[in-house]
C-alpha cells in the first residue's frame, strides 16, 4: 500500500511539474508588440441588455484566443513555435568557427542541408503552429467592420434606425484589450399592409387558397428571415401543387412606403409579387405562364447507361408505367412501380419525386437512381423518365481485426460476407456473414495447449425484403410505400470452444420497420427466437473466478473448523484427492468441479457451521445454476426510434428510444394445449425451460451546442425486465450490466454491482438498470478534442429468485447504491470515426463501506482507462 501512494504521488507531482513548465515557458505576449493589443474578450450591448447569443456574437469579425478551463492552449502553443527556423538555424550552424565543416565531414552536406529541415528544427515550428493559433491583435478597421455588421443584422430585422458603437478598454492589463460593442435599437418598423401581384392564374389560385399560415402578415415586425422563409413556403406549396418547374426566383417583394419617410408610426406596405417563369432561349429571354402538370407517361429504365444506345431496348407495359430494358427483364414489374409515386393523370407533387428517389436508394440493388422530367407546355403534360443503373448481382466484402483482452492475449478475427441481390426478381438482397475468430490464451484451466486454443466461429443468413412481407399490412394501405415498409429474416448460430462455458447459440429474427419520415423509425419484431446451450457448464467456477475463491474460503473456513476436533481426518478425506488440493502449508483448494460441487451438496444437506455459511452457498449455487442453464427465448418486441438531428454539424438536437418485449407466452399458451412436460415447476421444450418475461427500455440522449464546438451530452436510461409465468429470472443474454467505455466509464464492463455488492470479475449481472451521463466536450487543438465527464448508475435485482439484500432494489433506500464515476478523456477525430481514450475515477462507490464510499479509491492508481471509437452517446 505504501508503495502504491508512493507511486500515486511521484505521479501527481510530475503532473504538477509538467503543467507549471508548459505555463512559465509560454507567454501570452510572446508574439504581441509593444504597440498592439491582444483581444481578451468581447462584450455585445444591445438596448442595455447583454447579449450572448452565438449566431450573433459570430458577425464579429476578431474573436479573442480559444482556452482551455481558462487558460489559452493554443495560443502558447503557437508561441512556442520559433520564427524563421530557417535564419535560427544557419545562425547556430555558422555560430562556431568550423562547426559547418565537422558537420559536412561527419554527415555529408546533403545531410546537413537536410537537417535544417527536420522535423525538430522546422517541422515542429510548422506542427505547432498548425494546432496552435495566433494572437488576436485588436485591428480598428475589423471592429469598424464587425461593428456593420451587427447593425445590418439589426436593420435586417426592422430596427432600420439603430445606432451602434464601439469602445475599447484597454486599461485593467498590459497590451491587453476588451471590445465592448454598443447598439441602440429603437422603435421596430412594423408591416401594415401585405398586396399581391401574381402574373400567373394559376399560381394566383393557389395562393389565395394557402395564404393563411403566411411568415409575412400584417401587423406583424419587419424580418427579412420572414420573408425567405415566405419564399421557402410559397416555392414548396407550388411545387407540390402541380407546377413541376416553379422557381424559387420569381417570388420577390416590394416595399411601397420609404423607411425614411414612414413617420412616427413606422408602418410599411409590402407587396407580394410572383413573376412568371423565366426561359432562356439562345440570348433572348421569354416569359412562360406557370402551369400545372399531369402525368401522361411513365418510363421506367432499368439498365441504363448514358453511353449505351436505345436502339436495342424492349419495352413491357405495366398497369401506367412502360418498363424499358435490354435482353431479359430482371425484375418484377410491381418491384419497380412499387418504388414509383407518380400516377397517370395525377398532378406532380415534389414530395413524390422526393419520395421515388428515396425509395429506390431504400432498394439497395440500384447505383445512382435519377429522376428527369419532359414537359408538353402546350397541352400541361409531363412525362417521367426513371433511370435505373443495377448494382452487380453479387458482391464480396472482408474484415480482419486483432484485438487484446482479458480473455485472450491475441486475437484475430475473419468475417466473410457475400451478398446476392435481386435473389427473387423483387428486389430481395440476401447476405451470408461468416465470422471465425481464433484466440491464444495462457489460462491452466484450458486443455488445449496449442498458441490458438480459443475459437469463435459462426455465421448470419439474412433476407431484406423491400416491402412487407405479412397477412393484412402487404397492400399498402396501412403502412404506406413512402414510410419504406421493409421485413427482415435472420437466422444465425454461433459456437464457443474453450470461452467460457462455450456457448452454442442459435438465433432467428423476423421483423418489420417502417419510417413515417427521417426523424421517425418503427421496428416491430414479431419473432425474435434464441436457444443457448452451455456445452461446459462444469467450467462454471473457472470462469467465474471470485465466486470461486468466496466459495472456497468458505470450504476454508469449514474445515478448519474441525482441526481441533476428530471429525476433521474425517472431513479431510472425504474430500480429499478427488476434491481437494492439498498445497505445502495444509491449505485447502476445492477442484473444479468435482470439489465445489461436493462441497456445495454438503452444505446444502445441512453440514454447514453456521447459518451465515449456508446463506452464501445457496446464493453461490442460485448463481451458479442461473448462469449455467440453457435457455429458450421466443420473444416479440417493438422500437420507436425518434430523432431531430439535421446533419452530423447539429449539435442542438435529442434522440429518445422506447422498446418493449415479451417473451414467452405464446409458448405458454402452446403449454396449456399440448401438456409440455414439467420439471421442478417448469414446463420445457426438448429439455430447456422457456424464458417468460416482460421487458421495457427508456434511454433519452440530448445535445446542447454551447457554441465554439463547445458541446454539453446528456444522456438518460432507464430498463426493467421482469419475469413471471415460466421463469423466476432472466435469461444472461437479456439482463443488463453496468461498466464499460459506453457506460459508467470508472468501473470495466460487469464489474459494477447488482447494488452494493462487489463481486468483481464475476461478469455481473442484473434485471433493472438506471443511467444517467453528462460529458462536456471542447476543442483542444487541431482535431484533438477534449471532454469532462460525470457517469452515474447502476444495476439491481428486482421481482426474481435472488434474495440478496445487498443486491435487491428496495425502493428509494436503493439510490443510495448508484455509482459515480468522473474523469476526463481525449478524442482525435480520424474525420471517418473518432477514436476516444476516457480515464475515469471511481468517485463514489457503493460496494464500500458507507463511511468509505466517497473518493476511496480516487487517484491515478486506481483509475479505468477506456477506449472506445466514436463518441459513448
Amino acid at each position: 500500500m505504501s508503495a502504491q501512494k508512493g507511486i500515486d504521488l511521484s505521479l501527481a507531482k510530475i503532473s504538477l511539474l509538467s503543467l507549471f513548465v508548459m505555463v512559465s515557458s509560454c507567454n501570452t505576449l510572446k508574439k504581441v508588440g509593444d504597440n498592439e493589443l491582444l483581444i481578451t474578450d468581447n462584450h455585445l450591448m444591445v438596448d442595455g441588455e447583454k447579449i450572448k447569443d452565438e449566431d450573433i456574437e459570430s458577425l464579429i469579425i476578431q474573436e479573442p484566443n480559444s482556452t482551455l478551463l481558462g487558460y489559452p492552449l493554443r495560443l502558447n502553443l503557437y508561441n512556442l513555435a520559433k520564427e524563421n527556423p530557417d535564419s535560427l538555424y544557419q545562425a547556430w550552424l555558422h555560430k562556431k568557427e568550423g562547426r559547418e565543416e565537422r558537420l559536412t565531414r561527419l554527415l555529408s552536406k546533403k545531410q546537413v542541408d537536410r537537417l535544417g529541415e527536420s522535423f525538430f528544427v522546422k517541422g515542429l515550428g510548422v506542427w505547432l503552429k498548425k494546432v496552435g493559433e495566433p494572437p488576436t491583435i485588436l485591428d480598428t478597421l475589423k471592429t469598424q467592420k464587425s461593428l456593420q455588421r451587427l447593425s445590418a443584422y439589426y436593420g435586417n430585422r426592422g430596427y432600420f434606425n439603430n445606432t451602434a458603437t464601439f469602445e475599447i478598454d484597454h486599461s485593467s492589463r498590459e497590451r491587453r484589450a476588451e471590445v465592448n460593442y454598443v447598439l441602440n435599437l429603437g422603435k421596430p418598423f412594423m408591416i401594415d399592409t401585405v398586396t399581391q401581384k401574381i402574373r400567373s392564374s394559376v399560381i394566383d389560385s393557389i395562393y389565395q387558397l394557402h395564404k393563411e399560415g403566411a411568415w409575412v402578415q400584417q401587423g406583424s415586425q419587419f424580418d427579412l428571415n420572414d420573408f425567405s422563409k415566405e419564399r421557402e413556403r410559397l416555392t414548396n406549396l407550388f411545387r407540390n401543387s402541380g407546377v413541376y418547374n416553379f422557381q424559387e426566383s420569381s417570388i420577390n417583394y416590394t416595399i411601397l412606403r420609404d423607411t425614411t419617410q414612414a413617420g412616427d408610426d413606422q408602418m410599411m406596405d409590402v407587396q407580394l409579387n410572383i413573376d412568371n417563369l423565366r426561359a432562356r432561349n439562345d440570348s433572348t429571354v421569354n416569359t412562360d405562364e406557370y402551369k400545372v402538370y399531369r402525368f401522361d407517361k411513365i418510363n421506367i429504365y432499368t439498365d441504363y447507361l448514358a453511353s449505351e444506345s436505345n436502339a436495342n431496348w424492349k419495352i413491357e407495359q405495366f398497369g401506367d408505367y412502360n418498363i424499358y430494358y435490354h435482353d431479359k427483364l430482371r425484375f418484377k414489374p410491381k418491384a419497380l412501380t412499387n418504388a414509383i409515386f407518380f400516377k397517370k393523370d395525377s398532378i406532380y407533387r415534389e414530395e413524390d419525386e422526393t419520395n421515388t428517389k428515396r425509395q429506390l436508394v431504400n432498394l439497395n440493388v440500384f447505383k445512382y437512381p435519377n429522376v428527369n422530367f419532359v414537359a408538353d407546355g402546350e397541352n400541361q403534360d409531363l412525362e417521367a423518365h426513371v433511370y435505373l443503373y443495377p448494382r452487380p448481382k453479387y458482391s464480396l466484402s472482408t474484415g480482419l481485426d486483432i484485438t487484446h483482452s482479458n480473455i485472450q492475449q491475441i486475437g484475430i478475427s475473419f468475417s466473410p460476407s457475400i451478398v446476392a441481390r435481386n435473389i427473387f426478381k423483387g428486389a430481395e438482397n440476401l447476405s451470408l456473414s461468416l465470422r471465425v475468430n481464433m484466440g491464444s490464451s495462457r489460462d491452466e484451466n484450458i486443455q488445449d495447449k496449442r498458441f490458438f486454443n480459443l475459437w469463435e466461429y459462426g455465421g448470419d443468413l439474412n433476407l431484406t425484403i423491400p416491402r412487407f412481407w405479412f397477412p393484412f399490412l402487404g397492400n399498402g394501405k396501412l403502412i404506406p410505400n413512402e414510410m419504406l415498409p421493409t421485413t427482415r429474416l435472420s437466422i444465425g448460430t454461433s459456437f464457443q470452444e474453450n470461452i467460457g462455458l462455450d456457448k452454442q447459440s442459435i438465433n432467428s429474427i423476423y421483423s418489420l420497420n417502417w419510417s413515417p419520415h427521417s426523424h421517425k423509425r418503427h421496428t416491430l419484431e414479431l419473432v425474435n427466437l434464441q436457444y443457448v446451450n452451455n456445452l461446459n457448464p462444469d467450467n462454471f467456477f473457472n470462469v467465474y473466478r471470485d465466486t470461486y475463491r468466496r466459495l472456497n474460503e468458505i470450504a476454508t473456513d469449514e474445515a478448519s473448523d474441525y482441526a481441533s476436533v476428530e471429525g476433521f481426518e474425517e472431513f479431510y478425506d472425504e474430500l480429499n484427492p478427488n476434491h481437494v488440493n492439498d498445497d505445502d502449508d495444509d491449505n485447502l483448494d476445492l477442484i473444479v468441479p468435482s470439489g465445489t460441487d461436493g462441497f456445495i451438496r454438503r452444505v446444502l444437506l445441512g453440514e454447514a457451521k453456521s447459518a451465515e455459511d449456508f446463506i452464501d452457498v445457496g446464493r453461490i449455487a442460485e448463481r451458479q445454476d442461473r448462469l449455467t442453464e440453457n435457455n429458450l427465448i421466443f420473444a416479440s418486441n417493438y422500437t420507436l426510434n425518434l430523432n431531430n438531428r439535421n446533419g452530423i454539424t447539429d449539435h442542438d438536437f435529442y434522440q429518445f428510444r422506447f422498446k418493449a418485449e415479451s417473451a414467452g407466452n405464446l409458448l405458454s399458451a402452446l403449454s396449456n394445449l399440448f401438456s409440455f412436460k414439467e420439471v421442478n415447476g417448469q414446463k420445457e421444450i426438448l429439455d430447456v425451460p422457456y424464458s417468460q418475461y416482460f421487458k421495457t427500455e427508456f434511454d433519452y440522449i440530448k445535445y446542447w451546442d454551447l457554441k465554439r464546438s463547445n458541446v454539453l451530452a446528456f444522456r438518460s436510461f432507464f430498463g426493467i425486465a421482469i419475469p413471471y409465468g415460466n421463469a423466476d429470472n432472466i435469461p444472461f443474454v437479456r439482463s443488463y450490466f453496468a461498466g464499460g467505455s459506453n457506460d459508467i466509464r470508472a468501473w470495466q464492463p460487469y464489474s459494477l454491482g447488482p447494488g452494493s455488492t462487489n463481486f468483481v470479475n464475476d461478469f455481473n449481472e442484473a434485471n433493472l438498470k438506471l443511467g444517467l451521463n453528462l460529458e462536456y466536450r471542447f476543442p483542444v487543438a487541431g482535431d484533438v478534442n477534449g471532454a469532462i465527464f460525470a457517469d452515474a448508475g447502476n444495476i439491481w435485482n428486482v421481482f426474481d429468485n435472488v434474495d440478496d439484500p445487498d443486491a435487491n432494489f428496495r425502493g428509494l433506500d436503493s439510490l443510495a447504491d448508484i455509482a459515480l464515476g468522473t474523469g476526463f478523456g481525449v478524442r482525435y477525430d480520424l474525420t471517418y470515426f473518432l477514436l476516444r481514450l476516457d480515464l475515469g475515477f471511481k468517485t463514489y462507490n457503493p460496494a464500500e463501506e458507507p463511511s468509505k464510499r466517497w473518493f476511496r479509491h480516487y487517484n491515478f492508481g486506481n483509475s479505468v482507462l477506456q477506449i472506445g471509437i466514436n463518441y459513448p452517446f
